[in-house]
């Protein structure tokens, strides 16, 4: 039986996670800095104090499994995350697939937590799914900076785009 406490926050995730999707759109109309790629993670990474209560504590294979799968995950923002050239700045290339990308693996994150939810007790399921998430943006965010630093040193050409 799913509990209220995992419907609200299945809820709240949505809603943080279309937030999310809102503000990647809008960031993408500006140019992007080493600082705006490498920040999230790091105040995502407070999250971890969570773990010094022991009903957010996960065993060694739970850890693992919610890190293989966030990296799993990761590919798929990866491979739709380009940068461009615009006016000599350089701008996270707008992908259409993006936002289809992140709605399907937020679906797919909802579904797992309502299945898991009645096998798992919810603080537990709770420090999964932060790892999962941290599992993502870690790999996705570095896979960006070296992207990022790429196109910065001209060591790779970046689709080059004009203002009109």
């Amino acid at each position: 039986m799913i509990n209220l406490y995992t419907v609200l926050s299945t809820i709240f995730a949505v809603c943080m996670a279309l937030l999310v999707i809102f503000i990647r759109m809008k960031a993408a109309k500006k140019p992007s800095s080493v600082k705006k790629i490498v920040l999230p993670p790091i105040f995502m990474s407070t999250g971890a104090l969570m773990f010094l209560f022991p009903e957010f504590r996960v065993s060694s294979l739970q850890i693992l499994e919610a890190l293989t799968v966030g990296a799993i995950f990761s590919i798929f923002l990866i491979k739709t995350s380009k940068f461009e050239m615009k006016d000599n700045d350089i701008y996270l290339k707008r992908s259409k697939a993006f936002v289809f990308i992140l709605l399907g693996l937020l679906a797919i994150r909802v579904v797992m937590k309502l299945v898991l939810s009645t096998q798992i007790d919810i603080g537990e399921l709770t420090g999964m799914f932060w790892l999962l998430a941290f599992g993502m943006i870690v790999p996705w965010r570095i896979a960006m900076y070296i992207k990022y630093k790429k196109i910065e040193s001209g060591s790779i050409p970046p689709t080059i785009k004009t203002s009109v």
